[in-house]
């Protein structure tokens, strides 16, 4: 009996979630929801590695966060009107700093850098988020959100360093 619960065990140990890489499908957020690419996270001795393989994006500088939920489901804001993604909820802070303070600050640690996307609306980027401020277990079920506008990483002059609309989303298994 005893040696076949440690058999089981040792089965189950193996068959455990390996959380150190994950790749996300995002999806543009208006009405066609269709697919833009993919976005890699993997745990490495420099950090978290941010791999980014996108298209159909509109050119410039956009904010690029991890949020709270694993949804890119429309919802209510805060005034009530419906807005694409809004159900992933606000930038993962799990110790609810309500700072955005960018990459290297210590605010919202889903705060990521600014994503830089090229006149043919691709987006192949590679970054690291060193200091272990983010390991690919602590984004498990929440969802990457890609914003209309940049992100100058203050909640000044506008909040949330201004990205404005969630216009990409993906949700992070």
């Amino acid at each position: 009996m005893k040696r076949g619960l440690f058999f089981i065990m040792v089965m189950l140990a193996g068959c455990q979630p390996k959380f150190d890489k994950v790749t996300v499908e995002m999806y543009a957020t208006d009405e066609n929801k269709q697919k833009i690419g993919t976005i890699t996270f993997a745990d490495t001795a420099q950090g978290l590695r941010i791999n980014t393989d996108l298209y159909g994006l509109p050119a410039g500088e956009h904010g690029f966060h991890i949020h709270e939920n694993p949804s890119c489901a429309a919802a209510a804001d805060k005034n009530g009107k419906m807005q694409p993604a809004q159900a992933a909820g606000g930038h993962f802070d799990p110790e609810h700093s309500g700072k955005h303070l960018g990459p290297h600050g210590h605010g919202h640690r889903g705060d990521l850098p600014a994503l830089r996307v090229e006149a043919d609306g691709t987006a192949k980027q590679e970054f690291y988020l060193p200091d272990n401020r983010l390991k690919v277990a602590d984004i498990h079920a929440r969802s990457v959100i890609i914003h209309a506008g940049g992100d100058n990483y203050s909640d000044e002059p506008n909040p949330l360093g201004g990205g404005g609309a969630r216009i990409a989303c993906g949700v992070i298994k």
